[in-house]
């Protein structure tokens, strides 16, 4: 099943329970990251970017069903993306 990918206008729901604010997300992603050492040889990630990223799955937490999502506009999303949000 393909995954829809999420924009600044759409959000995930549940198709099953309803859900809109918790999932378990199985994903891949191809990155590039600066690390920065310091003299301990302790690491921190300064920057990253993301070359490519493919979401493999999506679990809903509240009923457990997987691969469920459809997506739906966020809400004041100005050009009305998605489909519209169901009670």
């Amino acid at each position: 099943m393909t995954i829809p990918a999420l924009t600044a206008e759409t959000r995930w729901r549940c198709t099953l329970c309803g859900n809109l604010t918790r999932f378990d997300v199985t994903r891949t992603a191809r990155v590039t990251e600066f690390l920065h050492f310091d003299l301990a040889g302790e690491s921190k990630i300064e920057e990253t970017q993301v070359l490519s990223e493919t979401v493999e799955s999506v679990r809903c937490r509240w009923c457990n069903a997987v691969d469920q999502v459809e997506l739906v506009a966020r809400p004041g999303a100005a050009d009305g993306a998605g489909a519209p949000e169901q009670a």
